[in-house]
Parts: C-alpha cells; sequence; structure tokens
C-alpha cells in the first residue's frame, strides 16, 4: 500500500528539491534559470519563503516527488495582497495527479494568509501547468510573446490570475 503525504517542506530536503527542479533548469525551458541551483542557494530560498508563505512537498512512500509554494509577487507594497504560486514535479511522475494535489492543498493554506490574488507564470507551450491552474479557476490574463531566450529559442510567457 502506497503511503502518501503533502506536508510542510524540511531544509533537509533542499537536495531533493535541487534534484527535481535543476530537470527543468538543465532541460527544459520551464524555469528561466539557466544554471542548475546549488543545495545551499535552495536551502536559503526555502528558508526565506517558508517565512511568510507555505512551501509543501509531495511524499510517496518517503520519497518527494513533488513541490509547491506561494511567493511574494512583486517588492512594492501595493502587491502585498498578491501571490505567486509555483508547481514542480519530479520527472517521470507528470499526470499523476502530483501537481493537481499539490495545488490542493496550497490552495487550502493560502486561505489562512492575507492573499487575495494568486499569479501564475507560465513558460508557453506548457499544456500541463495551465490545465492544473484553469483546473482551479485561474483564468489567463496575459501573454507576453518572445520574452525570455533559453536554450537557443524565444519563448513566450502567460500570466494566469485568480482573486480569491
Amino acid at each position: 500500500m502506497t503511503s502518501v503525504s503533502i506536508r510542510d517542506v524540511r531544509v533537509e530536503e533542499s537536495a531533493r528539491i535541487c534534484e527535481i527542479y535543476n530537470y527543468y533548469v538543465e532541460s527544459t525551458s520551464i524555469s528561466f534559470e539557466e544554471e542548475p541551483v546549488p543545495q545551499q542557494e535552495m536551502a536559503r530560498r526555502i528558508e526565506a519563503v517558508s517565512r511568510n508563505y507555505p512551501w509543501l512537498v509531495y511524499e510517496s512512500d518517503g520519497e518527494v516527488l513533488g513541490y509547491a509554494y506561494l511567493s511574494r509577487w512583486k517588492e512594492r507594497s501595493a502587491y502585498r495582497y498578491t501571490a505567486e504560486t509555483s508547481v514542480y514535479v519530479a520527472e517521470g511522475h507528470t499526470g499523476e495527479g502530483i501537481g493537481t494535489a499539490l495545488m490542493q492543498e496550497l490552495l487550502e493554506r493560502v486561505k489562512k494568509l492575507e492573499v487575495h490574488a494568486l499569479i501564475a507564470v507560465i513558460a508557453l507551450p506548457n499544456e500541463k501547468s495551465v490545465a492544473v491552474h484553469e483546473k482551479f479557476g485561474f483564468k489567463k490574463a496575459a501573454h507576453f510573446a518572445e520574452v525570455g531566450f533559453k536554450h537557443n529559442a524565444w519563448i513566450d510567457v502567460g500570466y494566469w490570475e485568480l482573486v480569491l
């Protein structure tokens, strides 16, 4: 029997979070980072984000297979009630409902925060991320053509929003 849980991340899991995330950094255009994130930097990010927002992991039989978190949307004060969503699922485990489960729990957690709107920034094309966000009511709010350049290609970015 498979044991599954969604829980708060632990800083000591930063190496596993790097494994999941750096696949997207190195192999896709989904993340606009171009160099793998070192474990120490990921630990710093986890600590910083977790001070104010939830950072969740999806664990199955003791293995972290995905994570999701909220982060500050913009630095200026007037944006303080808006947060950005991020969801990553380990390579080989997409399509198993992990992203959906993480997003569902993230939306439950956001109810306890002073957050009025959520923004998802999605490099396009990315049908899986779009589908997960739209399943929970996010609506496309903007499309920017060729604003990123990675792997010798121009990449579009879409913004999806959910007013809570």
